[in-house]
């Protein structure tokens, strides 16, 4: 069972509950009386970032380069516009 603090005990003793969430416990903070917040050990992720790439394109947080359909195009349309630039800041 998660040990209860108050938001004011929480406060004064945050070192306290932060070594308790180290050691796995969890720590319920209550405001009021009502439960509101839970402070408990972060899962070890065993995800690799191919993983973690091929699950966000499945939620549609991200959209991989070739679902695009074209490639990039060039921003300058004159070519060497970047050693024109360059020569003149000289």
């Amino acid at each position: 069972m998660a040990q209860v603090y108050s938001t004011y005990e929480a406060k004064a003793k945050f070192s306290e509950i932060i070594r308790k969430v180290r050691a796995g416990k969890c720590v319920v903070i209550s405001f009021r009386g009502e439960h509101v917040a839970e402070i408990r050990p972060i899962e070890a992720a065993e995800e690799t970032v191919a993983g973690r790439l091929q699950r966000l394109e499945g939620e549609g947080v991200l959209v991989g380069a070739r679902a695009r359909g074209k490639g990039f195009r060039p921003i300058v349309r004159k070519p060497g516009a970047l050693a024109r630039f360059l020569r003149s800041r000289e």
